[in-house]
């Protein structure tokens, strides 16, 4: 719990920002794209979940895509390119200028979540960045970072990292809701 609450007494302000920029992107006709690895890839899993369906408000469903469900995309691309850029080669087809991409790795320093954001940045998409302990190179690397600093336990990081999913997207909804982004 003590994490927890370290996370969102970091985090709150970035976690505002963050849903501001989702809203932003939905009310502009763009759309939500979110990668992982592992337990990152179910929590973009979950968000996708959360966006199109609903999490607590009923509302319309809102354009989110985890690219990471889609196992014909990911092993003909690891397969004929290398697992490295299994969500770059994506980004490149799905990412346009006003979409937002949610990178999440526990570590930070995921090589194909890297490659994803720099390939956000190159079309004009906002990039927010969910990591853990030092952020690695991926903290930096985030138009809104959103880190779990005090963590160096990979179960403990993504239960914040969780609880930060769930966090975007109660605010989206509200701030989506009422108009205010």
């Amino acid at each position: 719990m003590a994490l927890k609450r370290q996370f969102f007494d970091q985090n709150a302000a970035a976690l505002v920002e963050g849903a501001r920029a989702l809203a932003n992107a939905v009310h502009g006709g763009g759309k939500v794209l979110i990668c992982g690895n592992g337990g990152s890839a179910a929590d973009a899993q979950h968000m996708a979940a959360e966006m199109v369906g609903r999490m607590l408000i009923d509302r319309r469903p809102l354009p989110a895509i985890a690219l990471t469900t889609d196992s014909s995309n990911l092993t003909a691309i690891g397969n004929d390119f290398g697992y490295d850029v299994v969500f770059e080669k994506q980004v490149q087809a799905l990412a346009s200028k006003g979409d937002v991409l949610l990178a999440i790795s526990t570590s930070g320093n995921s090589k194909n979540v890297i490659l994803a954001v720099e390939a956000a940045k190159k079309v004009g998409a906002k990039v927010i960045t969910l990591t853990g302990g030092t952020g690695g190179k991926l903290k930096a690397m985030g138009d809104i970072s959103i880190n779990v600093a005090g963590g160096k336990n990979s179960s403990r990081i993504q239960e914040s990292h969780i609880f930060a999913v769930h966090s975007l997207v109660d605010l989206l909804d509200r701030f989506f809701l009422e108009g205010k982004t």
